[in-house]
């Protein structure tokens, strides 16, 4: 239990230390990622659930659908298309951690991942705006933006706690695919060459990290749980 993985074949170091390398542009583009998967789906599901059935419903729920059926190295290759070759907005490789370069990897990832969370959002909302406690909040007269920002937004938001945390273990495991279409210098780009390089103890520290990742995200989310829900609050009195 000395956390030592062994010695790298292709780079001639230390697993963990070559795993340390990667973490710190894995660590940075999953945190951008979850900053601009909040900024697009909280917005457009409470949207969704507050205008039901009516067209900016069903306009998100196509932009959802079209959204998930979109392959992430397929949209990696057009956002670099169109924003890097194109209008040279920002760099179409990133050889090294920097804001500019994961601004695309980042959106490549947020568009994917906001499909699920919009449809989530939406989903939860609804069903707690038919809850009784919203029923007796119109009764006593308080206006559907104090019903839906103080109260049902608080419920509501509690079992997205579960779908972040697999996010960010997800995240945090490297995403392979989009970090070689970026060339993002991440875990999944140098699990990816270690795949190549049949550098054994590299992949195997590669799927230690990822078994450890799970580990530690599912345990923070039921502390968060026992947190920040009333009811095991209560319960614990």
């Amino acid at each position: 239990l000395k956390g030592d993985m062994g010695i790298s074949y292709s780079a001639k170091k230390p697993v963990a230390e070559k795993l340390a390398e990667g973490f710190v542009g894995t660590f940075f583009l999953a945190v951008v990622t979850v900053i601009f998967v909040l900024i697009i789906s909280l917005p457009l599901g409470i949207w969704s659930a507050v205008r039901q059935n009516e067209w900016p419903d069903y306009l998100v729920r196509v932009c959802s659908f079209i959204g998930v059926s979109m392959p992430n190295f397929w949209l990696g290759l057009m956002l670099l298309y169109v924003f890097g070759l194109k209008l040279r907005l920002f760099p179409i490789t990133s050889s090294s951690v920097t804001l500019s370069g994961v601004v695309l990897p980042a959106v490549t990832l947020a568009i994917y991942q906001s499909t699920k969370y919009v449809r989530q959002v939406r989903t939860v909302i609804l069903d707690e705006l038919h809850q009784d406690y919203v029923i007796g909040a119109r009764a006593r007269g308080l206006s559907e933006r104090v019903i839906l920002w103080k109260h049902v937004l608080p419920n509501a938001l509690l079992p997205l706690i579960t779908l972040l945390g697999m996010s960010i273990g997800w995240l945090l495991g490297g995403v392979a695919v989009v970090e070689i279409v970026f060339s993002w210098p991440g875990i999944g780009n140098t699990a990816v060459h270690a795949i190549m390089m049949r550098d054994y103890p590299l992949v195997e520290g590669f799927v230690l990290w990822i078994a450890i990742c799970y580990m530690v995200i599912n345990f923070l989310v039921d502390l968060s749980y026992a947190y920040l829900d009333p009811k095991l609050k209560r319960g614990e009195k």
